[in-house]
């Protein structure tokens, strides 16, 4: 990737951070930074240079994410489940396509969906439920074989950018083997009805509806052409799933600094001993993750789905999300009760950033993973509860 991608996110933050409050306060879907981002090229980020995208690495799409989160941390979210779908499926190397089993038209089939991405296709996630939350195993969608493809029914919950996108990817069960978890690439459009259910304290901008599907789709719509890989996906793949969300809340964290700082400033508040010793130790704290953040983006690269690098990515989405909590609550404190009013920046930012530590995997969960490979243990088998 060239340095055109950072730099068109850095230009593009403040344009995002201008509709912020707007999209905050109404709970509406920030349409225009979308077609920011795809004027841009953005959508096309991770798809591989020979399908027409940027071919970033995990390292430069966390660097992309934190730009755009200091703008609207909303916006950059959604957009971090675009870059899920694409990154995954660019990430499938011949070698590892080959050891899954993956047939050469489900190749085809990929490579045509990322082709559409680097052209300004976006896709959404479609994976939590209701009771189940993102554990790919406690799934009740389900899906079985029709004439000329797959037949899918079930609902989704915290669909981020539903109602918008070209296409969901949708994890569901087999119908006649529950054990068996698959992904489909499911087309924006009949079948699928979004029932507007967000109405939350941070992030509210997302528009992370419940979806509800009945619909059939073409048998390429299989992510791999071989069912049940989802679960394997996601023991090779955890940054995807686990880490990617961190990159966005180091921005929000980092936007909270920024909106301290400027509202103290204009205020006269800056000579305040205490005040700034709030910004010092936030400055550290961010300056911390961010480095945790690009410690787990780099060994990825290098070494995907090796122990220690899965033990930086869980480390990553637990201290982002920690800190940027910390963070803002710091901030806010920092700059007095005009700040909590609606509508000033680190109002929406401090609610933003509580969120953080709830987007799976929970800080509690992650802990306890650390936990348990810091004993010794096996944390995906010695969990009280199925990650996945």
């Amino acid at each position: 990737m060239t340095v055109h991608a950072l730099e068109a996110a850095r230009r593009l933050a403040p344009r995002l951070a201008a509709r912020a409050a707007d999209h905050d306060r109404d709970g509406s879907f920030p349409v225009e930074d979308f077609a920011d981002l795809r004027e841009a090229g953005l959508f096309g980020l991770m798809v591989p240079r020979e399908l027409g995208g940027l071919g970033a690495t995990f390292a430069q799409y966390a660097a992309v994410a934190t730009e755009l989160a200091r703008g609207n941390g909303a916006t950059a979210l959604v957009f971090n489940m675009h870059a899920s779908v694409t990154g995954a499926l660019g990430a499938v190397t011949e070698e590892l396509a080959e050891a899954l089993g993956v047939p050469d038209e489900a190749l085809a089939a990929r490579d045509r969906l990322l082709r559409a991405a680097a052209e300004g296709a976006w896709y959404a996630v479609a994976m939590s439920e209701r009771g189940a939350g993102a554990r790919l195993s406690q799934l009740s969608t389900v899906y079985e074989a029709a004439e000329g493809g797959w037949h899918l029914k079930g609902s989704k919950t915290f669909c981020s950018g539903a109602g918008h996108p070209d296409g969901y990817l949708v994890a569901a069960r087999s119908a006649t083997d529950q054990s068996v978890v698959s992904q489909f690439l499911v087309p924006a459009g009949e079948g699928i009805t979004v029932e507007p259910t967000w109405d939350s304290l941070g992030m509210r901008a997302t528009s992370s509806h419940d979806l509800h599907l009945d619909v059939t789709v073409p048998a390429d719509r299989l992510l791999g052409g071989v069912e049940g890989l989802a679960l394997v996906v996601a023991q090779l793949m955890p940054h995807w799933l686990v880490a990617s969300y961190a990159a966005v809340y180091v921005g929000v964290a980092r936007a909270s600094i920024d909106a301290a700082a400027e509202h103290l400033n204009a205020r006269n508040l800056a000579g305040l001993p205490a005040v700034r010793a709030r910004l010092g130790r936030a400055d550290a704290a961010v300056a911390a993750a961010e480095l945790v953040v690009a410690e787990a983006a780099r060994r990825v690269d290098e070494a995907p789905g090796d122990e220690e690098t899965n033990r930086w990515v869980w480390r990553a989405k637990l201290l982002a999300g920690t800190t940027a909590a910390d963070v803002a609550a710091s901030m806010l404190e920092a700059a007095g009760t005009s700040a909590t009013r609606r509508g000033h920046p680190l109002e929406r930012l401090y609610r933003d950033a509580r969120c953080g530590s709830l987007h799976p995997a929970t800080s509690d969960v992650c802990a306890d993973w650390l936990g348990i490979a810091a004993l010794g243990g096996d944390p995906d088998r010695d969990g009280s509860a199925p990650r996945w």
